[in-house]
């Protein structure tokens, strides 16, 4: 794991899916100052199926909406919307490319690898602890969310996490 300081940005919530109560980034930023929690950032297109199917299976999935809820503020963002968004005195802006294009936001979040869906962590201070591509299914995206969620990933290898998770949550993991 790592930590990787990105410039802070503003966000606008534009989707609600499942059980999350999706917020904006801004939303996220003002919460963090009142009490401390990580950020989850959901990154994902109006086209991608994938997108959508994780929205539908992964985040519509009791435990995981409870999760991102509890130990997140979680936003969504789509990665190809065309309103600037400022933070920290930096504009980010919509970046035309062929018939449609990218938001410089999801290009920083996501190191220059658009790839959809993918999701990032960030702390309290919004340092990237982890960007994961790719659809994960509920119960994969439960164990990832746990190890960050709980702060294992602070003290704990992946792989010895991995060996001990459980995923009831009375087991005591």
């Amino acid at each position: 794991m790592f930590l990787m300081p990105i410039m802070a940005f503003e966000l606008t919530a534009d989707k609600d899916a499942g059980l999350v109560s999706w917020l904006s980034f801004e939303q996220a930023v003002k919460s963090v100052e009142v009490q401390q929690k990580k950020i989850f950032i959901d990154v994902y297109t109006d086209w991608c199926g994938w997108c959508k199917r994780m929205d539908a299976t992964t985040f519509s999935d009791p435990e995981v909406a409870a999760l991102l809820q509890d130990k997140f503020y979680p936003v969504k963002f789509n990665a190809e919307q065309r309103e600037p968004i400022t933070f920290n005195n930096y504009t980010f802006k919509f970046v035309p490319r062929g018939a449609k294009g990218y938001h410089e936001l999801a290009a920083a979040l996501l190191n220059n690898q658009l790839s959809y869906p993918t999701v990032v962590f960030l702390n309290e201070k919004f340092e990237i602890i982890q960007v994961l591509p790719g659809y994960r299914n509920a119960d994969e995206f439960l164990k990832i969310a746990k190890f960050i969620g709980e702060d294992h990933y602070l003290t704990t290898s992946w792989e010895d996490y991995s060996k001990s998770y459980q995923k009831n949550p009375n087991s005591g993991d």
